[in-house]
């Protein structure tokens, strides 16, 4: 990747970031499946997110997982703030941990924090949110175990997903269902497969779109609007994860009128606000019959592939480079976090530990095979 050479940050040029992720060929040695690390971060964005950060002014030190986390933390090593792309492995506030660590640890950190995280992994208290906030969204129902279908009166067809996954993880051309039969059966299939419960939603019928969004509360904007439209190579017209996957053969992306991006873009910045999002991010959206946005879930950590990660992609498409768009990310963090780093409470220029930031190993601190794969088969 050709990276360009932005204008430097008005920042301490001896300012230290942390770097943290989750690497999906850990993960995948120790046995993991390609749809159970869909997460997590390749080689190529780590490097490219680390050197776009160096070219922007900071020291970045590349910290890897939670485990290298808490190790380098007992360590005594401390950070200005950490970048955090970290999406966790156990439970349904996985996408929490790292963030809490910090929090304890009084260390800044790029994007949401660690509450908002919690509810967004979790779609149904998410939409419960955004309702409140008198955002569209489709009607829904809960499944926590088979028979609670017998209480489940939404009108077909439904969709069905888990309700704490993302990358299109347990959306195939299965979720779609027209028939009761068929309810019960997919529902049967996910609630077996992901081990949590699965959410049922009210089928969208109308033209899908991702709305990227830089920035926190009212100086929030939206990076753009960009249609996710189906090529006939697929036999399902929704952001499933095999569509994800092969993106290139079964999805294009196009970037939506001026009318529907004020529109979509609207009801996703209530959305983002709603639920204190901060610094960048996704929200999807997904039109009804009416043609009236409706709100599907958010993505807070969103994925920084400079190549094909959504985000980036719709700040291309808006003329604006993966620098400018960490740039602007980056910014939105030491508008809310600088005056503490002012107070001297994280002075990188007095550390005693750790002063030098380490090179990119790949074989650096690692958890114990039982504990990357325990509980995600």
């Amino acid at each position: 990747m050709l990276l360009i050479q932005p204008k430097m940050l008005n920042i301490d040029p001896g300012l230290r970031v942390g770097l943290t992720y989750d690497l999906k060929s850990e993960h995948l040695e120790s046995g993991a499946s390609e749809e159970e690390v869909a997460e997590f971060e390749d080689h190529e964005t780590i490097i490219s997110l680390g050197q776009t950060l160096t070219q922007l002014g900071f020291r970045v030190d590349y910290i890897g997982n939670i485990f290298a986390l808490v190790g380098r933390l007992a360590n005594g090593h401390r950070w200005d703030f950490v970048f955090n792309i970290a999406e966790g492995v156990h439970g349904l506030a996985r996408e929490t941990q790292i963030p809490c660590l910090l929090d304890a640890y009084q260390i800044p950190y790029v994007f949401s924090e660690s509450s908002t995280l919690c509810v967004s992994l979790n779609k149904a208290i998410c939409k419960q949110i955004v309702i409140a906030s008198a955002v569209p969204t489709a009607d829904f129902f809960v499944v926590t175990a088979l028979e609670d279908l017998e209480g489940c009166h939404l009108k077909f067809p439904l969709f069905l997903k888990p309700v704490a996954e993302g990358t299109g993880k347990g959306i195939s051309s299965k979720s779609k269902v027209t028939h009761r039969d068929d309810l019960w059966e997919q529902c049967s299939f996910l609630l077996k497969r992901f081990q949590q419960p699965v959410l049922i939603e009210t089928y969208l019928s109308g033209a899908e779109y991702t709305v990227g969004i830089v920035g926190t509360g009212k100086v929030a904007q939206v990076v753009g609007v960009m249609e996710v439209q189906f090529t006939d190579n697929t036999d399902h017209k929704f952001y499933s994860f095999i569509n994800k996957k092969e993106f290139k053969k079964r999805v294009t992306y196009n970037l939506a009128s001026k009318e529907i991006e004020k529109s979509v873009g609207n009801v996703a910045l209530e959305a983002w606000r709603s639920l204190k999002c901060r610094d960048g991010g996704r929200i999807d959206i997904r039109l009804d019959d009416k043609g009236i946005p409706n709100f599907i879930e958010v993505n807070p950590l969103p994925g920084l592939n400079p190549e094909f990660s959504d985000l980036v992609i719709l700040a291309r498409l808006n003329g604006k480079s993966y620098a400018e768009l960490l740039k602007n990310i980056v910014n939105s963090t030491l508008k809310r976090e600088f005056p503490k780093l002012l107070s001297g409470l994280h002075d990188s220029q007095q550390q005693q530990v750790g002063e030098q930031a380490p090179a990119f190993d790949l074989t650096a601190i690692r958890p114990p095979a039982d504990l990357i794969t325990r509980g995600i088969s």
